[in-house]
């Protein structure tokens, strides 16, 4: 057993590992995290670019990796205190965008500004307990290769957006979206499907 599952199998040295690692009730890394352990651990590619504003939460204990020549604009939130950030190559994300893990971000992919993807959800169902108290859920986010996503657009836990989709402005994905397709609206639905027969993007009826 490594020192990561003791550590995990035993609640008080978990407790005392976390508070070494975040300030008390705050999910943002202590300075010391930030300066020694994160570049050693999490991955960076050439060229990569996060600007001097963007607010970096990432933890060690899940990965992050930016990939070569991709950028995260200024006024974003970077959040893998419960799962993974993969960002792929030749990849921006934009101003002011929230991305709380688990979310996999393929290569070519454009966010415009003030995206919220978010792979954690909070327990309710207990009445006796505030939900901020209650146990996290998380489900993957899975952004394809080369997808669009407008400004202002939010994609709940447990989606997949597929390669070379197109979602509008100001959309609420809460169901997988297709490869090849254009989505808007709330909730997101299919407006129009590449079909590769025609060689033409088609209105869905």
């Amino acid at each position: 057993m490594g020192v990561k599952d003791k550590i995990k199998g035993n609640p008080k040295l978990k407790k005392l590992a976390i508070w070494a690692l975040t300030p008390n009730r705050q999910p943002r890394p202590r300075t010391w995290v930030k300066l020694f352990v994160n570049p050693f651990k999490h991955k960076r590619g050439k060229h990569s670019v996060v600007r001097k504003r963007t607010r970096m939460d990432v933890f060690p204990w899940n990965n992050f990796v930016l990939g070569s020549n991709s950028t995260i604009e200024d006024f974003a939130t970077i959040n893998n205190g419960v799962g993974d950030i993969i960002i792929g190559n030749n990849t921006r994300i934009g101003l002011g965008n929230t991305l709380i893990g688990p979310v996999t971000v393929g290569n070519n992919v454009i966010f415009a500004q003030n995206i919220v993807c978010s792979g954690l959800n909070h327990g309710y169902e207990d009445i006796h307990t505030p939900p901020k108290d209650q146990p996290t859920v998380s489900k993957p986010i899975l952004i394809e290769d080369e997808v669009w996503i407008g400004a202002n657009t939010t994609v709940v836990a447990g989606v997949t957006i597929g390669k070379h989709a197109v979602i509008a402005a100001g959309s609420v994905v809460t169901k997988s979206v297709p490869p090849f397709s254009v989505a808007a609206g709330n909730p997101a639905r299919i407006l129009k499907q590449y079909n590769r027969e025609s060689g033409q993007w088609e209105r869905v009826k």
